[in-house]
This record gives C-alpha cells, sequence and structure tokens, in this order.
C-alpha cells in the first residue's frame, strides 16, 4: 500500500447524502465539499462519488475539473468506505475491500457504502480483493515503507470484530497490505465516532517522519490519552528498524468547538500532488497548525479551507478523501 505523500493518479470523495447526519447544515456542507474538491483539482485529478439523482447538483457546484461518478451511496466519508489502492512492482493497481458496518454499526443503513469499493474498482476496471475482517481507511496509515499504522481502540474494538485478536489482525492486514509491521498506537476510548481513528491523532508525512495530535490542556479529558500516544510512539520502529521522528500539532480547544461530536483535529488534513489541504476553523491556533505544516512540508503548497460545515459531521478532510497512488 503506498503512502499518501506518494504520487497520486487521482482522489476520490462523495458527495453528502446522508440528511439526518448535517440537519440544518446540510447546504452548507455541499459548499464545503464542493470547495475541497475544486482545490484538489487543480493540483490532480479528482472523482466524486455521488447517487444519481445528486450528480446533476454535484457537477453544478463541483465545476468542469471534477469528474463526477454516480453510484450508490449512504453516506460520505470516503477514506472509510472506499476502497484502499495497492500497487505491485509493475505499477499496476489493485483496490481492496474490507467489512464495512458504519463504525460499529453506528447507522442502520450502510449497504451501499459496503459496496462502493466493488463499485470503484469496477468503474476502474482493475483487481479487486477481499479481506477477512471489519477495517476502515481511517483506521490505518501506511508508510509505504512495509509499515501499517493502526489503533487498537478503533480496530480491535467489539463493534468492528468481535472476538479478533491482535496477532490475527495483524496477519490479515499483513496479507491484504503487503506490510511487513504494524506498529500499534493505543487510540482515544473517548472519542466515539470512529472509536478514535488513527487519522484523528497522527500523520505521516515522510517515511520515519510524523505529526502527532497534542492539547497544551492538561484539564481535558484527551491530555492523558494523546500522551499515552505519544509514549506509545516514541518506542515504536517502523519496518525499516527506524524511530519515528515526530513534531507537535495542536488540536482545537474543547471550549471553540460547538459541539462534542465536532472534529477538532488539525492532523486531519489531506496530502495531495504538491500540496497539503489545511483545515482551518476561525481560531488564532490556525496560524500555528500552518505553520507547523509548513514546516513538515516544505516542498509542498499548504492550501488552507475553512471546515467548519464538514466538522460538525465529526470529521475532516481526511475523512473524505481517499487517494489512488499513481
Amino acid at each position: 500500500m503506498p503512502a499518501e505523500f506518494e504520487p497520486h493518479a487521482a482522489t476520490w470523495l462523495a458527495w453528502p447524502t446522508r440528511r439526518e447526519l448535517w440537519g440544518e447544515y446540510f447546504t452548507g456542507v455541499k459548499r464545503d465539499y464542493a470547495r475541497l474538491a475544486r482545490a484538489i483539482a487543480e493540483v490532480e485529478r479528482v472523482h466524486m462519488v455521488a447517487c444519481a439523482e445528486d450528480a446533476a447538483e454535484a457537477a453544478a457546484q463541483c465545476g468542469a475539473k471534477v469528474m463526477i461518478v454516480a453510484l450508490p451511496i449512504d453516506d460520505s466519508w470516503t477514506r472509510d468506505s472506499g476502497p484502499l489502492f495497492l500497487t505491485d512492482a509493475a505499477h499496476r493497481l489493485f483496490a481492496t475491500s474490507w467489512h464495512f458496518n458504519a463504525w460499529g454499526e453506528k447507522f442502520s443503513t450502510y449497504a451501499r457504502d459496503a459496496a462502493l469499493p466493488a463499485g470503484i474498482a469496477q468503474h476502474l476496471r482493475v483487481p479487486l480483493a477481499e479481506a477477512q475482517m471489519t477495517l476502515e481507511g481511517g483506521g490505518i496509515l501506511s508508510d509505504g515503507c512495509g509499515t501499517i499504522f493502526a489503533t487498537e481502540t478503533c480496530i480491535l474494538n467489539e463493534n468492528r470484530n468481535p472476538g479478533l485478536r491482535k496477532q490475527a489482525a495483524e496477519r490479515e492486514m499483513q496479507r491484504m497490505l503487503g506490510a511487513a509491521k504494524i506498529v500499534w498506537l493505543p487510540g482515544d476510548p473517548l472519542e466515539t465516532g470512529t472509536d478514535g481513528h488513527i487519522d484523528g491523532i497522527f500523520a505521516l508525512v515522510a517515511p520515519g517522519k510524523a505529526l502527532l495530535e497534542t492539547t497544551p490542556d492538561p484539564q481535558d479529558a484527551r491530555y492523558e490519552i494523546l500522551q499515552e500516544n505519544r509514549r506509545a510512539l516514541e518506542l515504536a520502529r517502523d519496518a525499516q528498524g527506524r524511530s519515528i521522528e515526530f513534531a507537535l500539532l495542536p488540536e482545537l480547544p474543547r471550549s471553540a468547538a460547538p459541539t462534542e461530536a465536532y472534529c477538532r483535529s488539525y492532523v486531519n488534513f489531506y496530502i495531495a500532488n504538491g500540496a497539503v489541504l489545511a483545515p482551518t476553523y476561525g481560531h488564532p491556533l490556525d496560524r500555528e497548525a500552518a505553520r507547523v505544516l509548513h514546516l513538515a512540508f516544505p516542498d509542498r503548497r499548504v492550501i488552507e479551507l475553512p471546515i467548519g460545515h464538514i466538522a460538525r459531521g465529526g470529521g475532516g478532510f481526511h475523512c473524505v478523501t481517499q487517494q489512488q497512488p499513481a
């Protein structure tokens, strides 16, 4: 599985569909998705999946540079419901499909999302391999060098893979993703939307280099959780035997979030060809987050975009995108 920071052939997104998730902000969410799609389309090809009845609206808002792919979907978190892509030594593309159960049965309708990897693989005319465990794309990160990073609170959760032992999970991820080693972070037991996806805690910027989310407030309930993840990362070694160099990226303070489910993560950015799509919240920390990203990605343009409406659904720019490697 190539790393996100390696060259892309395209980015996949999915047009907002689950109206009950967004409520009165549904129209604004669509504008946020369209703005993000247009920004990515300036640096690489973009495919926007949309239900047939929404295709015209998506095309009108996203513009001519974004290709609309009409496929049935239940929700719009392509990172989690879409395929994870692989390449082989001959640079041929493959897609993988993992069991998807809407983040541990948190929604009752998800059959169309579960079928999305097969639909995208058919659209691209690439082989599809099916895994034997439940996993969302936001639950793992690949360094492109044989290491997969994952969180225990998500993948080993009884609402995903009841009775699954860590060693069995490792074997399946190694088998499916061509990985030599799985590095586990504890995750976040307080995060109830995804049960602690790794992309809300940690991001890779290069082999052996990363950004880790932190909170400066010792009174925050998440403070010790993030410290535990930091300690695990400090002890970790990747498949090449390297320790992981990391810088800290602050999260938005809890007091600045309008709801408990609001995504406060600056580390949930998206890496595109020559660019980083960075969330902004209209908060003073936006400037500090941009500074850290500029230092982490000196050869990429940092594109800052407001995320206010998307964040109300519990996710960020990384959650709504999925890279297709070159």
